[in-house]
């Protein structure tokens, strides 16, 4: 059991870390730009409400879904959802490195965070780039489908680049880069909104900044745990009560 305990500390800890580091990072760089963009939706919502008289009233769009309160609250949900979200990330991570092997140190794990970077943010947002409120958008379910492809033949790419020296194996890793961009992500039937192009801009670029950094601490953490913790792990081996060091 010791093996299991190992990964899933390393992993908490590192999904502790980055979480809390990407949360404070957004504050800074990708709040403020949404506050900015809602701005522009409710100026792209009366706008339509105004060339549509003739439509009838309906007070039901007046109720507000619940969201936390901006300041300490929003803080921290958002540092929740972030921390669960790299505890389920790092132990994706740390159980991908086990069977390829397992991290050496944290620059192992930084390469597998950079790895996990390319995989979940870079090569899915390249295609659906991250929405500002007030942007048209395709069915969820479609997106959906989309980025987990996108995502998965990525990462599955990236492996045979990295562990497989075969040519043929190379030429498929290649088609799995390409393949979900030549099938196209989806897209709404238009594309018009209020938010200015440049906002939209700073935003994409922001989150892949931060993302990148999420990914990086993610992986250099996980890999720096990791090490420290295998020094005094056993694993017995089937049928045996010796550990095997």
């Amino acid at each position: 059991m010791s093996l299991f305990r190992n990964i899933v500390l390393a992993a908490v800890i590192a999904g502790l870390l980055s979480g809390l580091m990407l949360t404070v990072m957004q504050s800074f760089a990708t709040v403020p730009l949404i506050v900015q963009a809602e701005t522009f939706e409710g100026a792209g919502a009366e706008a339509g409400h105004s060339h549509d008289a003739a439509a009838p009233a309906d007070h039901h769009d007046d109720a507000e879904a619940w969201m936390p309160a901006d300041g300490a609250e929003r803080f921290l949900y958002t540092a929740a959802a972030n921390m669960l979200a790299g505890i389920g990330f790092a132990l994706l991570l740390v159980t991908a490195a086990e069977a390829l092997g397992g991290l050496k140190d944290w620059r192992g794990g930084l390469m597998f965070g950079l790895a996990g970077f390319l995989a979940f943010s870079l090569a899915p947002g390249l295609g659906l780039p991250p929405e500002l409120p007030g942007m048209p958008a395709a069915e969820l379910g479609a997106r959906q489908l989309w980025w987990v492809a996108t995502a998965g033949c990525t990462a599955i790419a990236l492996g045979l680049l990295a562990y497989t020296r075969t040519p043929v194996l190379a030429v498929v890793a290649v088609v799995l880069l390409v393949l979900p961009h030549i099938l196209g992500a989806p897209h709404p039937a238009s594309h018009e909104t209020a938010v200015p192009a440049e906002l939209h801009a700073r935003f994409v670029a922001a989150v892949l900044a931060t993302s990148l950094v999420f990914w990086a601490l993610l992986g250099a953490v996980s890999g720096l745990v990791r090490t420290r913790l295998r020094g005094g792990e056993e694993v017995y081996s089937a049928g045996t009560a010796e550990p095997v060091r």
